[in-house]
């Protein structure tokens, strides 16, 4: 599965993010909306247009910002996503 997170330097939430999905193990593309300004405008399309960073995808599925990927964890684990296998992957 295609893990990916949008993030800016300096961002206490996206090394948050990172953290946690390190810890579990999980590889991720991490792209920097600074640095690669073009790709903000595919984040906010596939978020529904959210320009908040970061942005945490499962594939074709939004998971949303650390606080949902935390939330997510709490309840039923982060690895879960990844072992539900959502093959569909996003369009970039």
């Amino acid at each position: 599965m295609n893990v990916r997170i949008y993030v800016k330097a300096g961002c206490p939430y996206c090394a948050g993010a990172k953290r946690l999905l390190d810890e579990e193990g999980i590889d991720y593309e991490e792209i920097d909306v600074v640095a690669h300004p073009e790709r903000r405008a595919e984040m906010e399309a596939h978020s529904n247009g959210q320009k908040a960073v970061p942005q945490i995808f499962f594939g074709a599925r939004h998971v949303g910002g650390y606080d949902d990927l935390q939330e997510v964890d709490r309840t039923r684990g982060v690895r879960t996503l990844v072992l539900e296998g959502d093959d569909e992957q996003l369009g970039v």
